[in-house]
């Protein structure tokens, strides 16, 4: 069975998006072991999925990125966003945009578990806050790594709503004061 992994940048106390869903506080991957990282954990990865908000923010942003003819720190993450397929979950939308894309508007969690029966790669959400806790409550998420970052807001978009149980699988630190926490299911 396909493992589904989350990949987000969270602060010290607990948030991933401000109030608002602002991302100001995020600070750069600027660590080489941290950049490896992030592209160790997508090299078994052929499908991402996304909610209606996170989808409708990045598909366009990636996709304008990967056509980009300049080489720059963002071009192999914004080809492989944009090249690989992407499942959209939204109790709204009728249709979304974007290559590679397909809308999802059914029941989340039996739709994410056939997902996982399909044969083929591990599976990677990357959010949004509403998205990635529905995911949690309904114990669909594999693996998480955290991307803690060394600021606290006070307030903000949590991802945790209730409790969840998790052993620790790895922990790194990395020069940009940003660190890893890997957790997988207990």
């Amino acid at each position: 069975m396909r493992k589904l992994k989350l990949q987000m940048n969270i602060t010290i106390d607990g948030f991933v998006g401000g109030e608002n869903g602002e991302l100001d506080w995020m600070l750069q991957e600027t660590d080489t072991k941290h950049i490896e990282y992030l592209n160790s954990i997508t090299e078994n990865t052929d499908m991402i999925l996304l909610g209606r908000n996170m989808a409708q923010i990045s598909i366009p942003h990636w996709q304008k990125a990967s056509e980009n003819t300049s080489e720059n720190s963002e071009t192999d993450f914004a080809k492989f966003f944009t090249e690989t397929l992407k499942v959209v979950f939204s109790k709204t939308l009728k249709n979304i945009e974007g290559k590679n894309t397909v809308l999802e508007n059914g029941n989340l969690k039996h739709a994410v578990e056939q997902l996982k029966t399909q044969s083929g790669l591990d599976i990677m959400v990357y959010g949004g806050a509403q998205f990635v806790s529905s995911l949690i409550s309904e114990n669909l998420i594999d693996e998480l790594n955290l991307f803690v970052h060394p600021v606290s807001l006070g307030k903000g978009l949590p991802i945790f709503k209730s409790e969840s149980k998790y052993k620790l699988a790895k922990a790194a630190f990395y020069s940009n004061g940003i660190v890893l926490h890997k957790y997988v299911k207990s």
